[in-house]
């Protein structure tokens, strides 16, 4: 059965979109989303995205399978491809700019823009340690510039979930870490029981963070939207950012907003198409 798809990409962080609404389970395994993932052999993507029939009361349900096969509870550039797929597939029938849709972490409502960039209510930040999860404080403790081992050194880390688990750590020259070497201990640590995705984060000024991401079952990417949503919120409670900041990541820049009004996260940025394809 041949599979039609469409690749799209949010700051460079790419995914394969999939048509999923006619069926509540995903059309693709785990196994073949790695083989669809692989940027030799396959179609190339840091994951696949299930656009499916919504539940409870939303209009789509989304889910993710990681280019190693894992299922994330999120994506922020993920969802915003996804707002900017559904309303290709509805084409001219669509009557709404934007969509309440269904994740593991919660229902997110990605809105598009008429300058073509895509807004998301992210939700409000998840700081107890319990909800990151972390053994790195009590489960109803805030884990703040807390200290922790990785590869021989003492990093300050400040976690937060953004309904998938984030552990910020600032840094005087973020292109200087060695990413490739100190992301995977980080993300496997046995502090992290879900294992971890971790942000290095240079500040510029208040208002501009440099970012870049070792992510959980994917490695480096060029963005992570709820990473960039993850640091905001760790560099507000630990003074290094105001509210309201442009976080710049490789693939180029989100602006992210930690309202003081209603306490929720707010991402936009661009999502673009690349091509569509039979699989």
């Amino acid at each position: 059965m041949a599979i039609e798809f469409t690749k799209y990409h949010g700051l460079g962080n790419d995914f394969i979109l999939i048509d999923n609404r006619a069926n509540s389970t995903p059309v693709v395994t785990p196994e073949e989303a790695v083989q669809l993932c692989d940027r030799h052999f396959g179609i190339g993507a840091d994951g696949v995205i299930f656009a499916l029939p919504g539940e409870n009361g939303t209009d789509y349900t989304m889910r993710i399978f990681n280019s190693d096969g894992s299922e994330p509870e999120m994506c922020g550039n993920g969802i915003r491809c996804l707002g900017r797929f559904l309303a290709d597939l509805e084409g001219e029938n669509r009557n709404k700019d934007s969509y309440a849709i269904y994740t593991l972490a919660g229902v997110m409502t990605p809105q598009l823009m008429p300058d073509g960039q895509v807004k998301v209510d992210m939700g409000e930040p998840r700081l107890l340690a319990g909800e990151i999860p972390t053994t790195l404080a009590a489960g109803n403790e805030k884990v703040i510039n807390q200290s922790l081992e990785v590869a021989g050194k003492s990093w300050n880390v400040t976690c937060v979930s953004m309904g998938n688990p984030h552990c910020i750590t600032f840094v005087e020259d973020v292109a200087a870490i060695p990413l490739e070497n100190i992301g995977p201990l980080f993300e496997n640590h046995p502090v992290f029981p879900q294992r971890i995705n971790t942000e290095f984060i240079e500040v510029v000024n208040r208002n501009h963070l440099k970012m870049r991401v070792w992510e959980r079952g994917a490695g480096i990417t060029l963005a992570c939207g709820t990473g960039a949503c993850a640091s905001l919120v760790a560099g507000v409670l630990t003074g290094n950012c105001d509210r309201t900041a442009t976080v710049e990541l490789p693939g180029g820049p989100l602006q992210i907003e930690w309202s003081q009004t209603d306490g929720r996260v707010y991402m936009t940025g661009p999502a673009q198409r690349v091509f569509t394809g039979n699989w």
